[in-house]
């Protein structure tokens, strides 16, 4: 069968050996039909001819030459060991220089005389038009090289691209005959899209841009047809799966509210009663709860735990990060305890034998809620009687990560959380029948975080202002892009600065690092000094983009803020304002802006609501690239990108969800490659196709 052939381990392809077939499995590449998924992120055209022409380049231009000369001579400059070879070459519209650093070798190639290809990035350099980063072949009617698209693709360790080449040529050459159409023959022909095998011959080698652009516009609509597949599958499930309708106990959540030393906003209010007639009815619920940073989500979310909880059910709570997942069980712990209820915290860096003991009091139903990360949905843990899952930030798990926790449960219901709100229009397409929920208004007595640009350079106004805050008993973060030092990029990091920080710039405050790198326990104590105001500066990485909540801090500063995406930037400041003192978001950028760069940072300081911002990001990422982006959030697809073609998912919505309706049960064909590769998580991908 097809994928029993095709998914035979990549080292059967010549040339791959086994530390070329470890490399590929550092791009989650193990077989060939990962391989021949494992599509381009660009093509260079090498179609064209683009000549010297060194009259017209300006002196600090850099051009990509793509043309046909002749080798003229040999020039050497340096002595001894450092001696290196020039190799002047011409064509119609002039001459250049070959700068053969560590090639001299090339001397036996490029002979006098020899006509070749040439490929390459040149600049004038000492007078003269020059490059040290470039490709040839030898003159042929049939180049391997050139006259032709040539695709490139993402690497790891010592892959070149040359090598990835020809293995994806060796898999479509071998394996060809095994590549089946999967779509449907009539949606095929509607959209004039290419039979399976032709498409992915084109993807990787294309004949001409149109054929390109034919074949990726068929993989994409692929892709998304049976991911709606999948969704609809799961809607029509959860359709047939039907409990008794009840009325849950709420004395716990009475208690709960009398409790809080402030009322609940009209929204939470609301969205407690939405979730609250979700949970009672005949159907288990599947919400999002989307809302701005600082709303009062999570308090939500408590309550509505509180009603299953004194049900007898238990809870699962889950977040992205281990910093996150802490605060979470903290604030558990102090609001619901306090209940009786039993709360569990679960991550990977858990010592052997505490999981080991809380694994088996999870599974006896001695846990009422378990708080933790990923670490939920290994194989290993197993609920007694689990009811609802939660699931925070939920743009950063994959479909099939929250399906994970859910068969735990028989059939529990999910109400999933994000402060990146998503439209309606798009979050039904995304996942199906969903219901959203949505929280607008802020608590009493937050104020608007004022924000302020500043250029690189001017730092040391910034540092002023935020020292008159420290100087009044308040707390500050700062955020950078990088961990450590990069030879390739000219940027702050958080280490250097840290020291700079510490000893330099406020030597009267104390300050605490934080990074993704430094140990779990050490990120802990850090983070708990300074929530208890023991540490006044924060210096850290993105990590604490979700989640940290400390309202005495009212400073944000966020260096290079022109390197980070709206999204990030909106949700780095809401981590002030927290409290209610008036606080302040600097975003510090360099001289040199995209326009991209310079409508985000515009954007930051005229908005301060989440979801105007979310419009506008989506706004500005446009139709994206046309191979697209893998997804860490929504999906995580091989080619589709959702943001850019979103009309085309709505297209394949259409078609999918039409044959559901004639055969409801329809399952993929069993050698769709889809079938294993789609969401790039194999195990769990046949339980929902099955109907898990």
């Amino acid at each position: 069968m097809f994928l029993k052939e095709i998914g035979q381990p990549v080292r059967i392809l010549p040339g791959v050996g086994p530390v070329a077939a470890g490399d590929f499995a550092a791009l989650q590449i193990h077989t060939v039909s990962d391989l021949l998924y494992h599509f381009p992120r660009g093509y260079e055209d090498r179609i064209g001819t683009e000549p010297f022409y060194p009259d017209i380049l300006k002196p600090d231009a850099i051009r990509r030459i793509n043309t046909v000369v002749t080798v003229v001579d040999h020039v050497f400059f340096g002595w001894g060991k450092n001696k290196t070879l020039k190799v002047r070459v011409a064509d119609d519209t002039g001459e250049a220089f070959l700068v053969c650093f560590g090639r001299n070798f090339l001397a036996a190639t490029l002979v006098p005389g020899a006509k070749v290809y040439l490929h390459g990035k040149f600049s004038f350099r000492y007078g003269e038009l020059q490059s040290s980063a470039f490709e040839f072949e030898p003159y042929s009617e049939e180049p391997k090289l050139f006259r032709r698209i040539l695709p490139i693709y993402p690497l790891s360790g010592n892959l070149t691209q040359a090598l990835v080449r020809k293995a994806v040529q060796k898999g479509i050459e071998e394996f060809g005959r095994y590549i089946e159409d999967e779509l449907p023959e009539e949606l095929r022909i509607r959209y004039g899209l290419l039979p399976k095998h032709e498409a992915l011959q084109e993807i990787h080698n294309p004949r001409d841009w149109l054929r390109m652009e034919q074949a990726v516009r068929t993989l994409k609509y692929e892709e998304l047809f049976y991911l709606q597949i999948t969704i609809g599958r799961r809607s029509n499930m959860r359709k047939t799966f039907s409990r008794n309708q009840r009325t849950l106990p709420d004395t716990l959540l009475k208690q709960f509210i009398r409790r809080l030393p402030f009322e609940l906003t009209r929204d939470q209010t609301t969205v407690l009663q939405e979730i609250q007639e979700d949970l009672s009815s005949s159907r288990s619920m599947l919400r999002l709860l989307q809302g701005d940073v600082g709303c009062g989500k999570t308090l939500v979310a408590f309550m509505t735990a509180l009603l299953c909880i004194e049900s007898g059910t238990q809870v699962a709570f889950m977040a992205p990060t281990e910093l996150l997942a802490r605060q979470h069980a903290e604030n558990a712990s102090r609001l619901l305890s306090p209940l009786g209820v039993r709360i569990a915290y679960l991550t990977s860096s858990i010592d052997r034998e505490g999981r080991t003991q809380l694994l088996k009091s999870l599974k006896k139903g001695e846990v009422d809620m378990c708080i933790g990360t990923h670490a939920l949905f290994a194989r290993d843990v197993r609920f007694n009687s689990l009811g609802f899952v939660i699931v925070d930030e939920q743009q950063r798990f994959g479909v099939l990560q929250r399906m994970a926790v859910m068969e735990k449960g028989s059939v529990p219901d999910l109400l999933m959380m994000t402060a990146t709100p998503i439209p309606r229009t798009m979050a039904l397409t995304l996942f199906g029948d969903i219901e959203v929920s949505t929280i607008k208004t802020m608590p009493k007595g937050r104020k608007r975080v004022h924000t302020h640009l500043a250029a690189q350079g001017n730092e040391g106004k910034v540092y002023e202002r935020v020292r008159r805050e420290l100087e009044k008993g308040h707390q500050a973060y700062f955020v950078y892009p990088l961990i450590q030092q990069s030879e390739k990029l000219d940027l702050k990091d958080t280490e250097t600065m840290y020291q700079e920080i510490s000893n330099a710039i406020f030597p009267a405050f104390t300050s605490g690092l934080i990074h993704s790198k430094i140990d779990e326990a050490d990120k802990e104590q850090t983070m708990a000094r300074f929530v208890d105001g023991t540490i006044q500066i924060l210096v850290a990485t993105s990590v604490v983009e979700v989640g940290v909540d400390v309202p005495n801090a009212t400073c944000m500063i966020i260096e290079h803020a022109d390197r980070f995406g709206l999204s990030a930037l909106h949700q780095l400041r809401g981590r002030v304002g927290r409290g209610a003192d008036q606080s302040y978001a600097f975003l510090i950028y360099s001289a040199s802006l995209t326009d991209d760069a310079k409508e985000r940072l515009k954007i930051m300081k005229e908005n301060s609501d989440g979801f105007a911002i979310a419009e506008e990001d989506l706004k500005l990422r446009g139709p994206g690239d046309i191979i697209g982006t893998r997804q860490s959030g929504y999906f995580r697809l091989r080619i589709a990108e959702i943001i850019s073609d979103f009309e085309l998912l709505k297209t394949a919505k259409e078609d999918a969800f039409a044959i559901l309706k004639k055969d409801p049960g329809l399952l993929l064909p069993e050698h769709c490659v889809i079938r294993s590769i789609l969401l790039n998580v194999p195990p769990l991908f046949d339980n929902i196709l099955e109907g898990g």
